[in-house]
C-alpha cells in the first residue's frame, strides 16, 4: 500500500469544513494503527503542465498560475468568477502536489511496484472542470490519473468509482462521451436541491453519444443512508457492470463526507463499510486500485473510514459488517431508476424493470416509510450530524498464519501457507457452467444473502466435476472473504492444479482479471430471479425494486417476458 499527503493552507473565513487537520488526523490514525509501517510511502512531484493539460484548458492553467503573484484583494476577486472554491496564494502548489500524487500512485501500481494504494490529498479534485474550479477543488486529480494511465500505460478501460457525497461533476463533463471510462458515482440529490443541484447529476444522463451507458449516477433523495443502502447499489448495479466492462484499472475517488457524522452528508453509513466496498473492487483489474482522497469533514469519521480503506488495501481480514438491514424505500426506488436507466447498454441488467411510475416521489417515500417502519422522531435524530455517536470500529487482527493446506503428500504446499495433515475423499456437488450467469447469480443473490446472513465461517466446496472455471472460481474465493471476517473452509477433491490459486486468494491476492462477460443465458436468469423473488419476502437485500409488494408479480412476469 502506498500513500501521499499534501497540504493546503486556507486564508477564507467561509471555508470552515475543508480544512488542514483533515490530512493531519488521518496521518496521525494511520500512524497511531501502525499502518504506515506497513505502507511504502514514496516522495510526491508536481503535476507538470502536460498532465494537467489532458484534462484542463490552457486558458484555465495559465490563470491559476498567476495566483502566487496575487494579492489578497485580487484572489478574492479571482475566487468570485468560480463556485465554492478558495484561493489562497500556495493553492496552486498544492493542487500540483495533489494532482502529482495521484499520478505517481498510478505509476507504482501500475509497474507493480505496489499492488493497490492511497493517497492522501488537498485539495480534493473531482469538481474541478475543464476550465474551472469548483467545490473545493482546482485540478481534477482523479480524472487527470485516468487519463494519464490511459496514455502512458495504453489502458483500454478504466473504472472510476466515485463515493463521495457529492456529485463530481467534474469527472462526469470530463468522461461523459468516452466509451472507454466507466464513471460510477452515489451523491445526495434531493431532487436536484442539494449542491451542486445539477440537472446532470440525475439517473437517467447516462453518458453522451459513444459514452452511452458508461456514466451511473446514483442519485441519493433523503439523508440518513445506512450500511444496506451502499451494498445494495454495489451488489445490484456497479458489481454487475464492472464484470461486464472489465477494467485495467480502478480508481476511486474516495470521499468519507458519506460516513456518519459528516456535516455535508448527513449519512448514517459506519466506517467499517467502507472496508468492503473496497474489498469488493479489489479483485477487478488484477487488484490494481488507485485511491485518492475527495472530501471528509468530520474528523472523527474521516480517519476511521482512511484506516478501514487502508487496512483493507493491505489485505487484512475484514470486520463484519455493521447495522444491516432493508435498503430503505428511497434507495429501492433509485436503485430500480438506475437499473432501468441503464437496461440498454449491459447485458447484465437487461431483465431490469421499467422506472417506477412518476408517481413514485419523495412524498410517497416519506408516507410509506412512516406506514411501514412507524418512525418517530427520537432524541438521537435530533442531534446534528456532528453530534451523532457510533462505536469505534472494531480492532481487526491479521492472525500469525493467514491460510492453512491439508494436502495429499504429492501435492506441494502454496508458498505463505502451512501444511495439515491429508484429507479425506468427499460426496461430490453439481457446479455451474455459464460464467456470466454464475457472477450475475453471485452479485445479485449470494453476496446480498451473505451480506445479511452475516456467517461465522464459510465453507466453499470444489469437486471434480465441477464446470466452473479456474478464474471464475478464484473470483468467487476472494470475494467471499467478505464475510466471516475472513473464516473460510475450502474443501477441493482431486483439484491440484488449483490448490495454489485457491490458496494465494485466501491469502489476500487478488483473483485474476476476467474477460468482458457477454449476456448470460435466459434460462440462467429466469431461474435466478424467480429464485430472488421467491426469498426477498425474507431477505430484504435482495430486493431493488421500490413498488408495493401487490405488483411484485406483475414486475417478476414482465421481467421474465424480457427474455423471450
Amino acid at each position: 500500500c502506498i500513500y501521499g499527503k499534501g497540504l493546503l493552507l486556507d486564508y477564507h473565513p467561509a471555508c470552515k469544513i475543508e480544512v488542514p487537520e483533515r490530512l493531519t488526523v488521518s496521518h496521525e490514525a494511520l500512524v497511531r494503527t501502525g499502518l504506515t509501517d506497513r505502507c511504502v510511502s514514496i516522495p510526491v512531484r508536481e503535476a507538470t503542465d502536460a498532465d494537467i493539460l489532458l484534462v484542463h484548458s490552457e486558458e484555465y492553467l495559465e490563470a491559476v498560475k498567476k495566483t502566487p503573484y496575487m494579492t489578497l484583494e485580487d484572489l478574492k476577486e479571482f475566487t468570485l468568477q468560480y463556485g465554492d472554491v478558495y484561493f489562497h496564494p500556495n493553492i496552486y502548489h498544492c493542487a500540483k502536489l495533489a494532482a502529482g500524487a495521484a499520478l505517481q500512485l498510478v505509476d507504482s501500481v501500475m509497474t507493480g511496484k505496489v499492488r493497490n494504494g492511497m493517497a492522501l490529498v488537498r485539495p480534493p479534485g473531482h469538481h474541478s472542470m475543464r476550465s474551472a474550479a469548483n467545490g473545493f477543488c482546482v485540478f481534477n486529480n482523479v480524472a487527470i490519473a485516468a487519463r494519464y494511465a490511459k496514455q502512458k500505460y495504453g489502458l483500454k478501460r478504466v473504472l472510476i468509482v466515485d463515493w463521495d457525497i457529492h456529485h463530481g461533476q467534474g469527472v462526469q463533463f470530463c468522461f461523459e462521451d468516452d466509451p472507454s471510462v466507466l464513471c460510477f458515482s452515489w451523491h445526495r440529490y434531493e431532487h436536484q436541491k442539494f449542491w451542486p443541484q445539477l440537472r446532470e447529476s440525475e439517473y437517467d444522463n447516462v453518458g453522451k453519444e459513444k459514452g452511452a451507458g458508461f456514466n451511473i449516477n446514483v442519485p441519493w433523495n433523503k439523508v440518513g443512508m445506512e450500511n444496506s443502502d451502499y451494498l445494495s447499489v454495489f451488489c445490484h448495479v456497479l458489481l454487475p457492470v464492472a464484470y461486464e466492462f472489465c477494467p485495467d484499472l480502478v480508481l476511486v475517488c474516495a470521499g468519507f463526507d458519506s460516513a456518519i457524522g459528516d456535516p455535508e452528508g448527513e449519512m448514517c453509513a459506519t466506517p467499517d463499510i467502507f472496508a468492503h466496498l473496497t474489498h469488493l473492487l479489489m479483485n477487478l483489474a488484477g487488484g490494481r486500485l488507485c485511491a485518492v482522497l475527495e472530501g471528509g469533514y468530520n474528523l472523527t469519521s474521516l480517519p476511521q473510514s482512511v484506516c478501514q480503506t487502508v487496512q483493507t488495501l493491505l489485505g487484512d481480514p475484514l470486520p463484519q459488517p455493521a447495522n444491516l438491514s432493508a435498503p430503505c424505500t428511497s434507495a429501492l426506488e433509485s436503485l430500480h431508476c438506475v437499473r432501468s436507466a441503464h437496461r440498454p447498454y449491459w447485458s447484465c441488467l437487461k431483465h431490469a424493470a421499467d422506472p417506477p411510475p412518476s408517481d413514485i416521489s419523495t412524498k410517497r417515500v416519506k408516507l410509506t416509510e412512516v406506514k411501514e417502519e412507524e418512525k418517530t422522531v427520537t432524541e438521537e435524530e435530533k442531534k446534528s450530524p456532528e453530534e451523532k455517536a457510533w462505536p469505534e470500529p472494531p480492532k481487526r487482527v491479521a492472525p500469525p498464519v493467514r491460510s492453512a493446506a491439508v494436502l495429499p503428500s504429492d501435492v506441494a504446499c502454496p508458498e505463505g501457507c502451512k501444511r495439515f495433515s491429508s484429507s479425506e475423499d468427499l460426496d461430490p456437488l453439481i457446479g455451474c457452467s455459464d460464467m456470466s450467469g454464475f457472477l450475475q447469480a453471485v452479485f445479485g443473490l449470494l453476496l446480498p444473502l451473505g451480506y445479511e446472513y452475516d456467517p461465522d465461517l464459510v465453507l466453499l466446496v470444489r469437486m471434480p466435476d465441477s464446470e466452473v472455471h479456474d478464474s471464475v472460481w478464484q473470483q468467487l474465493t476472494a470475494l467471499l472473504q467478505s464475510f466471516a471476517q475472513g473464516h473460510t473452509l475450502v474443501l477441493m477433491q482431486d483439484e491440484k492444479a488449483c490448490v495454489g490459486p485457491t490458496a494465494s486468494c485466501l491469502l489476500g491476492d487478488p483473483a485474476p482479471p476476467l474477460e468482458r462477460l457477454q449476456a448470460a443465458l435466459p434460462e440462467d436468469v429466469e431461474a435466478m430471479e424467480r429464485l430472488r423473488h421467491k426469498l426477498q419476502a425474507a431477505w430484504k437485500l435482495l430486493r431493488f425494486y421500490c413498488q408495493s409488494e401487490s405488483t411484485n408479480i406483475k414486475h417478476c412476469m414482465k421481467e421474465l417476458n424480457l427474455l423471450a
